[in-house]
């Protein structure tokens, strides 16, 4: 338990740290702005309570707005991915399939359920954080596309690192 809260402490520094040093340097015609950090949210075992979830969702959209000077535009969306995240989880499949000690990972359930599970909450970040940042409905149709854009790069973002970190284990059977 404590390997595991120490784990997430580390990767949630880490990624604020990646994303506001590197990725936030990353603008490519202006329509493509990777977010990794949203990968913090996913990862976060499916015991976490949704108090727990919704807090650290928080914090760690409030660090990268601090460094990014966004006034709680990341906040708000990585809150907002976090409350929808129980919900996507029971769409996606049903609840007897989150044994306990399994985690939202590609290594313990598969490329298609981490997919699905990942490109529906990344493009949930990103739709509320490019029309908090836009503000705009005369400009739906740009912010639109920046939004499919930048959830496909972060998405590809996401899935490599899953393959980079979490490797899959050979059976020893």
């Amino acid at each position: 338990m404590t390997n595991l809260v120490l784990k997430n402490i580390l990767r949630f520094f880490i990624l604020i740290l990646f994303q506001v040093l590197i990725l936030d340097n990353i603008h490519l015609s202006g329509y493509i702005n990777p977010y990794l950090y949203v990968l913090f949210i996913l990862l976060l075992p499916f015991e976490t309570p949704k108090w727990l979830l919704l807090i650290s969702a928080f914090f760690i959209g409030l660090g990268v707005d601090m460094f990014s000077n966004t006034i709680g535009m990341h906040a708000s969306a990585c809150t907002f991915m976090a409350f929808c995240r129980p919900l996507v989880l029971k769409t996606i499949s049903s609840k007897q399939e989150y044994k306990p000690g399994i985690s939202p990972t590609i290594k313990d359930l598969g490329f298609k359920w981490f997919f699905y599970y990942s490109a529906i909450l990344t493009f949930l970040h990103h739709f509320l954080l490019f029309n908090i940042e836009t503000f705009r409905f005369s400009e739906f149709l740009t912010t639109f596309n920046k939004i499919i854009i930048s959830t496909i790069f972060s998405l590809i973002l996401i899935i490599i690192t899953q393959y980079i970190f979490y490797k899959q284990q050979k059976d020893i059977s």
